[in-house]
């Protein structure tokens, strides 16, 4: 990947509804070259897909809540069985396995709080888990999808 690859990619983290052409202006290059840069960045992985960042807030999920999970088992097939559970859960946008004192951290977005304890009821039928702690966002200072390339 070379420079003019990283501005490409730039580009499109902020905005990928631009068109080939205007992504070739905006690097100095014609659309063709473009084009192919492109196509290689995707079918190498590197763009994994292009997608519309919605706003939560407007479409009525004003709640945000960082879960953190502790369980005493860590077998795979328990692991396993977690996580397809768990990324099942619509509420989850985000699911991580952790090092340190928490075992798995999820981001979870619901309409209110009713919704998350209806989550929260789900989350803890599911399997063995020793402690769950949870942490509400009150305002978004920052937010981005953008990689620091």
């Amino acid at each position: 990947m070379d420079k003019m690859d990283r501005q490409i990619l730039r580009l499109l983290q902020v905005d990928s509804s631009l068109s080939v052409s205007e992504v070739a202006r905006k690097v100095g290059l014609s659309a063709s070259p473009c084009w192919k840069r492109i196509n290689r960045l995707q079918s190498d992985g590197i763009i994994k897909r292009k997608i519309a960042i919605l706003d939560a807030d407007i479409l009525g999920f004003g709640l945000t809540a960082y879960v953190s999970i502790k369980t005493g088992e860590h077998s795979s097939e328990w692991l396993e069985e977690f996580s397809k559970t768990v990324t099942k859960m619509p509420e989850v946008m985000e699911f991580h396995r952790m090092a340190g004192d928490v075992d798995y951290m999820l981001k979870v977005i619901v309409p209110d709080i009713q919704a998350f304890d209806d989550f929260y009821k789900r989350l803890i039928g599911t399997s063995s888990i020793n402690e769950v702690t949870s942490r509400f966002s009150m305002e978004t200072i920052k937010q981005t999808t953008a990689l620091p390339i």
